[in-house]
Parts: structure tokens; sequence; C-alpha cells
């Protein structure tokens, strides 16, 4: 995992994937679920239910799996609501943690006491909006195209960044063009293999090794929670981190 791009400071690391599977499979479905009760069950009329579906399938997520999330909608009576909170952890850095929960209390108090616990300070909603930016971030497998034509192509259709990291293209697009740049790939035939709405860090904090893991433990307490679904921040993961992540 490379620090030298924005997206790369946000991933999960790497050897987190497999350990973690049951509790990534679990949020994805309820991901599935809460778009479709919000959305319908049609991927092609609901934006968000298709990027549902396109990570769960990078996740290498059982068709079966996803179908039965998707069905659940109809089903399932429970009252989810989406909950974002902000605040600063130890050595200046920001974080903002995304949720899905039908308890707002034991949310609430679960990711308070992580705050409290770990000398963080829980802001008010906003509070850290100018860190932040909300951008579309879609990962796509180079396959068999021509790298100079598909940029082109990205570029009409409206993105800001495209890198290439080992075989697949890292695309970055506006907010408001995320949906036509996804439009667009399915109009060329071609699937991602993750796509979502990313709160992308303006600019990131280098931290000593010794520091940053500190971090990343905080942020992996936030990640255990099941009501947790996503959480971004504006450490600068180096090699020398994503390193010591992995071992």
């Amino acid at each position: 995992m490379s620090g030298h791009s924005k997206w790369s400071t946000i991933k999960r690391k790497k050897g987190a994937i497999d350990a973690k599977r049951g509790k990534l499979f679990t949020k994805l479905i309820k991901e599935i679920t809460v778009s479709a009760s919000t959305g319908g069950s049609d991927p092609e009329a609901n934006p968000r239910l298709r990027s549902a579906i396109q990570n769960a399938r990078g996740m290498n997520m059982p068709k079966d799996t996803i179908q039965r999330a998707i069905s659940r909608a109809d089903k399932d009576n429970s009252s989810f609501m989406e909950l974002t909170f902000e605040g600063m952890l130890p050595f200046g850095i920001g974080v903002v943690v995304d949720c899905l929960t039908d308890n707002r209390n034991r949310t609430v108090g679960n990711v308070r006491a992580i705050f409290n616990k770990r000398g963080g300070n829980l802001g008010t909603n906003g509070s850290l909006s100018f860190m932040f930016e909300r951008k579309g971030v879609i990962s796509l497998p180079k396959a068999n195209m021509d790298p100079d034509e598909f940029e082109l192509e990205m570029i009409d259709a409206g993105v800001d960044e495209i890198e290439m990291e080992e075989d697949t293209f890292m695309i970055t697009t506006p907010m408001e063009e995320f949906h036509n740049v996804q439009k667009k790939l399915q109009e060329m035939g071609l699937e991602p293999e993750s796509a979502g709405l990313q709160r992308i860090p303006n600019d990131t904090i280098t931290l000593s090794l010794e520091h940053s893991l500190q971090i990343m433990r905080i942020i992996e307490e936030f990640e255990d929670d099941d009501d947790v679904q996503s959480v971004w921040h504006n450490l600068e993961v180096t090699d020398e981190v994503s390193a010591a992540l992995d071992n």
C-alpha cells in the first residue's frame, strides 16, 4: 500500500481482509439491504445498490448471498439509520466514522467510548468538513484495453484523476459525476472491482512509525464495531507503516 496517492491512505490493510472476512461480509450485506430498502431492488435504477453489489463481488461474496441480502430488504422490518461522527485523534489526526445502525444510543455510546478511551475528542457534525472532500473512487482491472484511449474516455466522462496501481486503474471522480462515470463504464462493458463515495483527505499528516501504528490501532478499534461501516482519516500511510501493519 503506497502512501503517495490520496486513496491509498484510507484503504484497509490487505492482511486484515481475510482475517476479518466474516465481519466484512456482514457490513457489505447490511449496505446491500439498506440500499435496496431505500432505493429499490433494481441495481440499474439504484446506483447505491449497484455500487454495494460491485463491492461485494470484489470481495468474492457468493451470488446467492448477495441476492438474499437484496430480498431481505422486503422482509426486514428493522429500521437502520445512517450516523456520521467526526472527531480528532491524538497527534492531530482527523477521523470520520460512518455507521449504519438500528440502535442510535448503542452506536453513539460505543463510538464516544473509543474517542474517550484513546485520547481523542468527538466533535460536532461538519466540524471536519474542511479536512475531507467527498469523491467517487472506482477500482477497475486493467484487462485488455489501451490505457491512453481509456483515459481519454474517462476524462470525457468527467473523472478527476486516474492512477495505475499494479494491474488496476484507480479512478477518482467528483461526487456529482460518480454515477455518470459508473454508467459510462457499464456502456463500455467494464465491471469495476469496487466503487463508492469516499471521504478523501485534502492533506495528510505523516507521523513516526510508532505514532502511526498507535493511530491505526484506534482505526481498527472503530472498524471492529458492528455498527461502523467505514472509517476515514488523514494519516499518511507510508510504505514503512504498511509493511509494519502486514507483519
